[in-house]
């Protein structure tokens, strides 16, 4: 018999969906290696493997067979694709181009060597990052720098404004996908980014208040108001959005900071200083890695109370996304401190989601869970933390909580249907 891989659904799928790789047509009780391999568009490789033995009748189903070790153990369907590692140290898989799909490459191997084993069959799949019907409209609207991503149909659509952290430029993976889901979603730059500042240094929230203008004046975006998706850096900006704009009803932050942080923020009279930092503080980890988690001062202290952001004078209800294992900073103690502060001031208590064993970088699922890459503020690799078998756990569930949360307060949607994830 010919072995004969079988990915399902055929053809190409959306990176989001989940994807059933089944083999058939081997030996019974075969043993045979699994591998998946990718380059990103810059040609750096990611690669995976898994060891397997086939089912009394020559067949293996990866969501009932468990692997046997390799790049990870156990019942994975997708481990394939998160259990990804870069063939060069550091290395962290990103989506610059939504336009283009990622091309992953699985093959099988006779036997439990995956350097050395006999080529059984081979698959290619193209994992795409732009639903279909999905529309990507660049934005240059007076200084709005952005990309709107429209699901297809006649609209209108849940609005959505996603922002990330300080690494800068124009991050559009989560909003494309997000759009493939039926949500008007703007992927917002605010620095490094065309004729945007290089650094971040002092931010206008005039800026992002323009970008709330835009997406409430736009035919395609249900009204009145938008929701705000943020991580990191960008969820402590959208702290400040929904605090101080008009039109903002839901906030969804990720691994987000309670005070604002690396720069001050103005808007018209008013100045929230950064909270500062004690970069002594650092320390460097058995792999030679940067921990940050301990430079960053307490907001809670006298002395940096006016660098809090006043969230109780928002409208509508939050969400944090908490990884418990970040090491970018002290995300759970950050949740706790908004719980508090808002219902001190007779608010409801937000949403919060703690997810064990996971670090900062919380992306839509089956993005290989990274515990280093290059922090864009001291150009050094830094430790953010996470064990990636809960890491991925936590990708797939926080994907799906998201969609709920902006169904619910953007679509009056009160029950939203799990996927397949």
């Amino acid at each position: 018999m010919v072995a004969k891989l079988i990915l399902e659904p055929a053809g190409p799928g959306c990176w989001d969906e989940p994807l059933h790789i089944t083999v058939r047509g081997l030996a019974p009780r075969q043993r045979v290696t699994l591998r998946a391999s990718l380059r990103d568009e810059k040609g750096a490789l990611f690669q995976a493997n898994a060891r397997y033995r086939a089912d009394a009748e020559g067949e293996l189903d990866l969501e009932r067979a468990p692997a046997l070790g390799g790049s990870f153990a156990g019942l994975e369907p997708m481990g394939l694709i998160w259990a990804m590692k870069p063939d060069k140290p550091l290395g962290r898989l990103v989506k610059r181009d939504v336009q283009k799909p990622f091309v992953v490459e699985l093959e099988v191997l006779d036997g439990h060597q995956p350097d050395a084993g006999r080529l059984l069959a081979r698959a290619l799949r193209e994992r795409h990052f732009l639903p279909p019907g999905v529309r990507r409209v660049p934005v240059r609207a007076g200084r709005v720098r952005a990309t709107l991503f429209l699901p297809p149909g006649e609209g209108p659509f849940p609005g959505i404004i996603d922002l990330f952290g300080s690494g800068g430029g124009l991050c559009e993976y989560r909003a494309s996908l997000l759009a493939g889901h039926g949500f008007a979603v703007l992927a917002l730059a605010y620095f490094r980014f065309e004729d945007l500042p290089e650094y971040l240094s002092d931010m206008r929230l005039e800026y992002f208040e323009e970008a709330v203008d835009f997406m409430l004046q736009h035919p395609k975006v249900k009204g009145p108001n938008v929701g705000l998706l943020g991580f990191s850096k960008g969820g402590d900006l959208c702290l400040s959005m929904a605090s101080f704009l008009k039109g903002i009803t839901a906030t969804l932050l990720i691994n987000a900071c309670v005070a604002n942080t690396i720069a001050p923020l103005h808007y018209k009279d008013m100045i929230i200083p950064d909270l500062g930092n004690e970069l002594s503080k650092q320390k460097i980890t058995e792999s030679g890695l940067l921990n940050l988690v301990d430079i960053w001062k307490n907001p809670l202290e006298e002395h940096n109370h006016r660098s809090l952001i006043p969230l109780e004078k928002a409208q509508g209800p939050f969400l944090f996304i908490v990884g418990l294992d970040d090491h970018n900073w002290k995300s759970e103690f950050y949740a706790h401190i908004a719980s508090e502060r808002l219902q001190a001031h007779g608010k409801n208590k937000p949403q919060i989601i703690f997810y064990p064993e996971t670090g900062h970088c919380i992306d839509p699922p089956y993005f290989p869970p990274s515990t280093a890459s290059v922090h864009a503020i001291l150009g050094e690799a830094v430790f953010y933390g996470g064990e990636p078998r809960a890491h991925s756990r936590a990708q797939e569930d926080a994907w799906q909580q998201i969609q709920i949360f902006f169904q619910k307060y953007l679509n009056g949607k009160k029950s939203v249907q799990h996927s397949k994830i």
